[in-house]
């Protein structure tokens, strides 16, 4: 392990789909749905007063009634053709929010979406005001109707952002404190009640519509909240599910490709050595021999890359333990490294943690790290140089990792490259992405590289300054074998 520096430069998202629009804060699908609901409030208030009004018998101020149906559906009317314009002019963008909201949590809704929960929350403050008047020239709070209080809040809750949200109950306990003492009085509805102040009747009623409307308010809100990340939590579930298949599928496709190359890699072998042993005693420049020196070193580098090929069919080198200590690991991340001159590793920042023992499937992780300093080296000019560091970080019991409390082995692989933008890191790693060009690359190595590590309870992370370089930070959680 001394000379470390010297040794490399002598190297050759189950919730109903159905119901998702409905637990998150106001998009473009929950709006729809606020769309309908209120539909469905104006033909049932249509409905319910022309029943009230003839068959019950109970004389119902109509004209203000009506009226204010009329007006919640001209409201409605307007905001459908909002909506459809706006979805219009959105386009796609729009559904992408609507994805991309479900990953940060309701705070983190901006631009467009914002703009439909101001436009959400207006309305639902609009339809308690509403409410309230309807309720006022139909009994006040004696009407069974005054329930719905608790409807608008149940919506509310679920459609906008919980801060937001609280404005709900506010807006509706005001209204039902105005009904408490004034209200038209309708025949067979109407309670008699003290001509001055709050009897007791009356301030235990707004206590406990109080105390009803923030309980309706948190619980909801809370549920709300919980289901939206359950629903995050699924669709990470379901990515990394994918990535999984994606992951099988191409280990799969690995060992049929190693098999089929196994064939013409022998005869190309078996060729250059009859053409080394008729040439033995031939007069032939020195660069025949070299040339035929350099294809055999290819080809014993093609049987090893074959190897490890074969080996990855059926069981995953991620799913192979060994017992071995950092100096070990970087010694064989460091075998067969490309342009080994070019990676510059300080011996006295490693010399002190070589000894620390590690359980992880060596040639797998050696492998990934390779893949991140072949790509600093690709990234990098000719006479550009990758620097990899190591060192350990003490665990946490705070500590957001899949093994909190557990210390860490943290390699960074330092480029001198150009650096990648914020949209080029964002898809580093997804499969057959790559800004490489074409013949010196098929962007697999990241995402192989990813996939390891996130096997193993590490994480890959990446900072890049455009103009200056790319660092590649990988982290794996220092699991003793006894721990297995």
């Amino acid at each position: 392990m001394n000379s470390r520096a010297e040794k490399v430069t002598s190297l050759p998202a189950t919730l109903d789909p159905l119901l998702l629009p409905m637990i998150s804060p106001a998009r473009l699908g929950s709006s729809k749905w606020l769309l309908h609901l209120r539909w469905m409030a104006v033909a049932g208030q249509f409905v319910t007063i022309l029943i009230a009004n003839s068959l019950s018998g109970i004389n119902l101020s109509l004209v203000p009634l009506i009226s204010l149906v009329g007006f919640t559906a001209i409201t409605n009317l307007v905001y459908q053709i909002w909506l459809r314009r706006h979805h219009r002019s959105s386009g796609p963008s729009m559904l992408g929010s609507n994805e991309a909201s479900t990953s940060g949590g309701a705070s983190d809704l901006d631009g467009e979406p914002s703009l439909l929960q101001s436009v959400a929350i207006g309305l639902m403050l609009l339809d308690l005001v509403t409410l309230t008047l309807m309720l006022y020239f139909s009994g006040g709070t004696d009407n069974p109707f005054s329930f719905f209080f608790f409807v608008n809040l149940a919506v509310g809750g679920v459609m906008i952002r919980p801060r937001a949200s609280w404005l709900m109950p506010l807006f509706a306990i005001a209204g039902y404190t105005f009904l408490l003492r004034h209200s038209v009085a309708v025949e067979g509805i109407t309670i008699e009640r003290p001509e001055n102040g709050f009897d007791l009747r009356i301030s235990s009623l707004l206590l406990a519509f109080s105390a009803c409307a923030a309980v309706v308010t948190y619980y909801v809100t809370q549920t709300a909240g919980e289901l939206q990340r359950r629903e995050e939590e699924l669709r990470r579930a379901q990515a990394d599910q994918a990535a999984r298949y994606r992951l099988e599928g191409l280990t799969t496709l690995a060992a049929g490709a190693a098999h089929e190359l196994a064939t013409p890699l022998s005869t190309i072998d078996v060729i250059v050595r009859e053409l080394s042993r008729h040439l033995e005693d031939c007069e032939k420049p020195e660069s025949v021999d070299t040339d035929l020196r350099l294809i055999d070193g290819q080809l014993e580098m093609c049987r090893q890359i074959l190897a490890r090929m074969r080996s990855a069919a059926g069981d995953s080198m991620a799913q192979r333990w060994d017992k071995t200590t950092v100096g070990e690991l970087i010694d064989v991340t460091l075998e067969g490294i490309r342009d080994p001159h070019r990676v510059d590793i300080d011996d006295a920042d490693i010399d002190p943690i070589e000894a620390q023992p590690l359980w992880v499937p060596c040639e797998a992780v050696a492998q990934a790290i390779r893949n991140l300093i072949h790509n600093g080296l690709d990234a990098s000019d000719e006479d550009g140089r990758v620097r990899v560091d190591a060192k350990l970080i003490q665990g946490s019991s705070s500590d957001s990792s899949s093994q909190p409390g557990v210390g860490k082995l943290e390699l960074t692989v330092q480029d001198q490259g150009q650096g990648m933008t914020s949209d080029v890191l964002e898809r580093a790693g997804d499969p057959f992405f790559t800004t490489k060009e074409p013949g010196r690359g098929i962007g697999l190595g990241l995402f192989l590289t990813r996939n390891v590590i996130s096997q193993l309870g590490g994480e890959l992370n990446f900072e890049s300054v455009p103009g200056v370089g790319t660092k590649a930070i990988v982290r794996l959680p220092l699991v003793q074998s006894d721990d297995r």
